[in-house]
Parts: structure tokens; sequence; C-alpha cells
């Protein structure tokens, strides 16, 4: 009897719906600005329908790949939708690889079309060898011109019908999303429709998105399909103003003349936006902004600033493999009492699960650390918005979910009230003499002196306790700052043995992308004269 009513009671849960509800309730409203082009969500609507149709026509079929090499611009975010309700799979791919790290994932993903900005075409020429399964291409001509199929002849092809959505299993994959590979070749992360309609509704309600918000993308479109909110912000009826780079000058043009209300990324986006501010004597928002935060934990310092602009910082904490975000730091009202250092330091801790996720912190024989601020565990997550698994790697899937859970590698804490707070990642904790010191720990205690703008601390080798942190600091402009400066600094507020032993003063650092500094590159440069060093 239950079976013969199934399609009354049930549908698979997939965020292609939510955009064909905003087309109707949100018709005439704006869905979509880049520079002077400006989309309702009829139109936005409209565009998604003739791209599924237009793949259709050259060929692709249920659960074929398409790979997208675009900056935050319309195309990217339309393939959100326009990919999957042909039935195919979304390979968003990192602007930012070098070609060779393109060419292993259009090939490793199977990908048989790929969209690229011309910006990006160079690399693609470079590489045409290595991707031999892809059958055709499709030019974005968005700042220079490109000979050969464009993406708004390529949406001529397809009739504006619209297409039925194909999802009979929720389970079907939406979207692989390639890790970074800082460890080796990147692993693809399966996203299923499920878990992304899921994320998406999570995201609306924890960082309060409606039909009156403006979301500026700051976050990359090509990173967890930019935290899930490539779906998030059309089903809460919000308008997305695209973005094709980090400029802070265009980010403060844009925060008035769109009015935006939200924004994400990590902790250098925003120092690099505060400063900027700064300069031009900007003081404060003409309105409220809710910034998410993610990468790596705000420094007191920014979160000082940000909160004098008139901007709500919301700390949140995920991986690739949990569709971003994953848990939150919820604020309390009573909290708002405390002094600003105690508000500083609860902001940074990484929270509670997402309202759709589970998190734990477990010891080596997978038992709950105690919740006294003290003991260290690995975060292991289960949930609606963890990855059904790595394409084509059953072996890294294996590892990776073994005892029944994911494993993050990440170290925490638990609080007292239950909050976590991650303190490494197992590979970032340095060993020296015996002894375990949180990077983490040194960094946020380094980023509390006035002249610091940013700062990374990683291992190096040393002949008497093996390793020793270093820190690599930028300094705030027209400051003095010296190694003996900090670490006085340091052994005045910790342990002794945790202070840097050595300091070195940089110009930048290298970063990811989405703005997270890649301590493993300085890492692998300190350990490769290892040898010579410490004979």
């Amino acid at each position: 009897m239950e079976d013969r009513y199934r399609n009354v009671y049930y549908t698979p849960l997939t965020p292609l719906s939510f955009l064909k509800r905003s087309a109707h309730v949100y018709r005439k409203e704006t869905a979509v600005v880049y520079n002077d082009k400006r989309y309702t969500f009829q139109q936005f609507y409209e565009r998604v329908n003739r791209s599924a149709n237009a793949l259709h026509t050259i060929g692709i079929e249920k659960g074929d790949k398409v790979s997208f090499i675009s900056p935050n611009i319309p195309p990217l975010l339309e393939a959100h939708f326009g990919v999957p309700l042909s039935g195919g799979v979304l390979v968003p791919i990192n602007i930012r690889l070098n070609p060779g790290e393109m060419a292993y994932i259009i090939d490793n993903s199977d990908s048989k079309v790929l969209f690229v900005d011309t910006a990006f075409r160079d690399n693609i020429e470079q590489i045409k060898d290595k991707i031999p399964k892809i059958k055709e291409i499709i030019t974005i001509n968005d700042t220079t011109e490109c000979e050969g199929l464009e993406y708004e002849e390529f949406l001529k092809m397809g009739s504006k019908k619209e297409v039925e959505i194909p999802v009979k299993d929720e389970y079907e994959t939406i979207t692989i999303n390639y890790t970074s590979g800082t460890t080796g070749f990147p692993k693809g992360c399966m996203y299923h429709h499920r878990g992304a309609y899921l994320n998406s509704l999570a995201e609306i309600i924890e960082m309060s998105l409606n039909q009156y918000s403006s979301y500026l993308w700051t976050v990359p479109m090509f990173h967890c399909n930019g935290w899930c909110f490539t779906w998030a912000a059309p089903a809460a009826g919000a308008k997305s103003v695209c973005l094709r780079k980090i400029d802070p000058a265009k980010i403060l043009e844009l925060i008035e003349s769109e009015n935006i209300t939200h924004m994400g990324g990590a902790p250098t986006v925003w120092i690099m936006l505060t400063n900027y501010a700064q300069k031009m004597g900007i003081k404060k928002f003409s309105h409220k902004i809710i910034i998410t935060v993610a990468g790596a934990p705000p420094p007191p310092s920014l979160l000082r600033v940000l909160e004098k602009m008139g901007a709500e910082v919301r700390q949140v904490y995920g991986l690739t493999e949990t569709y971003g975000p994953h848990t939150i730091c919820e604020w309390h009202s009573s909290w708002n009492k405390l002094s600003f250092e105690e508000r500083a330091k609860r902001k940074s801790w990484q929270g509670v699960p997402y309202i759709n996720a589970e998190v734990r912190i477990v010891d080596e024989e997978m038992n709950d650390i105690p919740e006294d601020g003290k003991t260290r565990g690995e975060i292991v997550m289960r949930g609606n918005n963890v990855i059904k698994g790595y394409y084509k790697k059953p072996e890294k899937t294996e590892e990776a979910f073994r005892n029944g859970v994911f494993h993050s590698g990440d170290i925490a804490i638990v609080h007292e009230n239950g909050y976590i707070e991650v303190m490494d990642r197992e590979k970032d904790i340095i060993i020296s003499g015996g002894e375990n010191i949180a990077s983490v720990e040194v960094e946020k205690t380094i980023y509390e002196h006035p002249d610091v703008l940013e700062v990374c601390v990683v291992p190096t080798p040393d002949e008497k306790w093996g390793e020793v942190p270093k820190a690599f600091i930028i300094a705030k402009s027209g400051t003095h700052l010296s190694e003996k400066d900090i670490i006085s600094f340091c052994r005045e507020r910790m342990a002794h043995f945790k202070c840097p032993k050595r300091v070195e003063f940089v110009k930048e650092l290298p970063k990811t992308s989405t703005g997270k500094i890649q301590k493993y590159i300085l890492r692998e440069r300190e350990f490769a004269g290892r040898e010579k060093r410490v004979s």
C-alpha cells in the first residue's frame, strides 16, 4: 500500500528545485548582477534551461561530466543548475592550478565537455593532448575574446523550454569537487543531490539569508560549490553579485551600490579589505554585513576592526569533504556582556555542528574526549553533508571512512560548553623535544601583537630539539618589528617551549585561491635542506 502512494509523499531532494520555485515566486526580482549585466530570476531560469537543453544538443547524457574553468561570473553560477539539470555532473576547477593539474582533474573526472574562460585558454592549449576525453570546448569570452564556440552562442543552441528535473535518486552525484592535492594528486569529492539540498538549507538558516539579502561572491564558486551558496542564495530569493577577482576597491564599491548583506572568505581576504578601507579613511560600513569566516580562526585584531566597521562575523569550519562549512560558532546573547578579549576568543572557536551535521572529537580508540578544554582528539564527522566518497579512489574512501565516520585529520579540544576549538592539522603539529606544539596556538598569540598583519608558523629543523617553531610574519606598513620583539612578546604570554625560536619577515605568504595560507609550502622549504643544517 505504501509504494502505491510513494509519488505523493516523496520526491528526491535536489537543489535544482530551488531555482524553479524562485523563478516563479521572485520572477521579476534581480537574481544575478555582474558589471552592467542584471538578470531577473525568470531570466536566470531561462538561461539555465537553455544551458541544459544545449548540453543535450551536444551529446551530454545522464552521468556525463562537464568541467568548468571560470572565475566567479554568471556562466559558472548558471552551471550549478544547468549541468545537473541536463543530467550531467559538474566539475568546477580551481583557476589557480597549473596546466598539468588542470589536465589531471579533467582527465581523472572523465569530463566530456569543457567550458573555459578565455583568460585560461592558453592553459588548455598546453594540455590538449592530455585531455583526449574532451569532445567539445566552449569558450567564455568575458574580458577577452577567443575563437571557437562561445558561451552565449552555446546558449542559443538550446531552447528556453523548461527541462524536467532528471533526478530519480537523491544520492546521484551532482558535482565532483577536487581537493587541493597538497599531499599527492587531488581527490575528487563526490557531492550528492540530497547533501547539496540540505546543506544549502543549512546555509540559509545559519547565515540568515532571505529574499532581501544581497550576496557578494568573494568565495570562489569552484571551492565546495561556493560553500553551497551557489544554490542557497537563489533558494532564499537573494541577489547574487558576481565578482571576477578579489579587489578591495571593487568590494567596497559593491557593498554600497548593491547593498551587500553577506560575504564569505578566509581571514586574509578581510585583512586585505580592512587595510584598504583604513587607507581610504572608511571607518564604518553604511549598513550591517554578515561575514562568514573560514579557513583559519580570525585574529582578534581583525575582529576588532570588523566589529567597529559594523560587520557581524560568523566563524565556520569544514572541508571539501563536508560540502564546505560543517560547524559554526553559534553565538549566545549572554556573551555580548563579556570583554572584547573574551568575545574574540570565543569567536575563534569552531563551535558546534551545523543543523544538518554531526561532529565528534575522539581519541585513538574512538572514545569521545572529555569536555575539559585541554584533552586533544581528532575531529570526525557524519551526516548528510559528508561526501559519498572519492571518485575512482575506493582505497582512499575506505581509509577516510574507517570506523563508520569521516576522519578529518584535524586536532581539537572540547570546551566545557561543548564547543570545539581546532588546535591544528594533525600534520601541522610541531613535535619539539617530545613536546607537541600547536602551530595555530602560536599564531593566535603572535596575532595579538599590534604590528603584525599576517603570520604563519611551521616547524624548522633544530639540532638539539629535532624541530622548533618558526614564524613567518608580514608586518604592518610603517612598523619596525624584529625577531627579538616577537620572541619576547610570545615568552610573556605562553610556555617558553611553545615560542618561536626563529622569525622571518616576508612581504607575502603562499596562499590558496580561497586565501588560506599554504603551510606545507613553507614547511617543505624549511626541511628541504634539513641534512645540511642539522649536520
